[in-house]
């Protein structure tokens, strides 16, 4: 696809991955009940096409140093053969597979929440525009067939339009948003101060920042620039309801990292992954008391894994895996999550508990 296309650069692709996702339909679509068309695209086309990160690795100054792409405008295109392959995909199933198999099909965006930095204005509009350049760039044109004024005003000729019949295409709504959501973090405007943009918030003109005065957002994970500020679960939830039509959200990720070099027992006694996952299945249980429409939570993971990118380095699963043997032992975090879906109490009571039958 890189060499016949120019991967997500080229229009072609759009017809090859509705010939995949229709090989899919026909395969399972009879066992699978939810689909999702991409994950993380928004994540996918910054660090491939604006940092240069992930490959094919094509990027430019301000935003990079790679031997080949354009980060003013590569990302873009990108995503918008992107969001014309999910719509493809979308029609065919709600046209042809959907009133036969009795599924479902949606989207997952990566989206963190927002804070402004200060009150000053600018950290307010800032915080505002990191989520039009990372939610709203993928979902506005599925619900209202454009891009949001922000990016608009912002790359101007640099963001591609769509003609009439492929907003005709986008028409056909997801019947669910999925979120991976980890972190809230604070925005800083770099429009009015200048500051690096060499970073995934870059192309939003915003600087993101996990401290304020001194004082950290939440408790640090071993992901960097990730934080545990459970409050921002519930105002993504409630961001994502609000703005598009009360459509269903399932939390599609959430998880706590820890370092692999720590000691096995260190690993497994993570309270710190128990704490993180109350606080943030509580501000969920909270959003949907005030009326969020949101259908389901899953946790990231079930296993320790390889985290693409950061490979072994990091773990994010409710059991421990040694990575030589592929002994599984389930950690706190295992056995409290447990505890909490069979309905057991607060979950103070429950570590105590779970640190003395250990």
């Amino acid at each position: 696809m890189e060499t016949r296309y120019g991967s997500w650069l080229g229009a072609g692709i759009r017809e090859e991955f509705d010939y995949y996702a229709d090989v899919c339909f026909r395969a399972f679509g009879d066992r699978v009940k939810y689909w999702t068309t991409f994950n993380e695209p928004n994540l996918f086309t910054k660090f491939a096409y604006l940092l240069g990160e992930y490959p094919p690795n094509h990027c430019s100054p301000p935003f990079g140093a790679c031997n080949s792409g354009n980060s003013r405008r590569e990302p873009y295109v990108a995503a918008h053969n992107i969001l014309l392959s999910h719509a493809a995909a979308v029609n065919n199933y709600k046209k042809n597979y959907q009133a036969k198999q009795g599924g479902s099909i949606g989207i997952v965006v990566a989206m963190k929440w927002y804070e402004p930095l200060t009150n000053r204005t600018e950290d307010i509009r800032a915080a505002r525009r990191a989520l039009s350049f990372e939610v709203e760039w993928f979902l506005d044109p599925i619900f209202f067939g454009d891009y949001p004024r922000e990016m608009r005003e912002m790359l101007s000729a640099n963001l591609p339009k769509f003609t009439p019949e492929e907003k005709k295409l986008m028409q056909n709504k997801v019947d669910f948003i999925g979120i991976n959501q980890y972190t809230a973090i604070y925005a800083r405007d770099c429009i009015s101060l200048p500051c690096n943009i060499m970073t995934y918030e870059g192309n939003a003109m915003v600087l993101a920042t996990g401290e304020r005065d001194g004082v950290l957002i939440g408790k640090p994970t071993a992901f960097k620039g990730y934080y545990d500020v459970p409050q921002g679960m519930e105002q993504a939830v409630k961001y994502v309801n609000e703005r598009y039509e009360n459509t269903p959200v399932y939390v599609t990720e959430n998880g706590y990292s820890q370092q692999s070099d720590n000691s096995v027992e260190d690993l497994i006694n993570d309270v710190g992954r128990v704490n993180y996952l109350q606080g943030y299945l509580t501000s969920i249980s909270s959003a949907v008391r005030k009326g969020a429409n949101v259908r389901g939570y899953f946790v990231w993971s079930l296993i320790d894994n390889f985290e693409w990118g950061f490979g072994y380095t990091v773990r994010f699963g409710l059991y421990h895996v040694d990575f030589e043997t592929q002994k599984r032992i389930p950690k706190t975090s295992a056995k409290w999550y447990r505890g909490f879906l069979a309905g057991a109490g607060p979950v103070d009571d429950q570590v105590q508990a779970l640190k003395a039958d250990s």
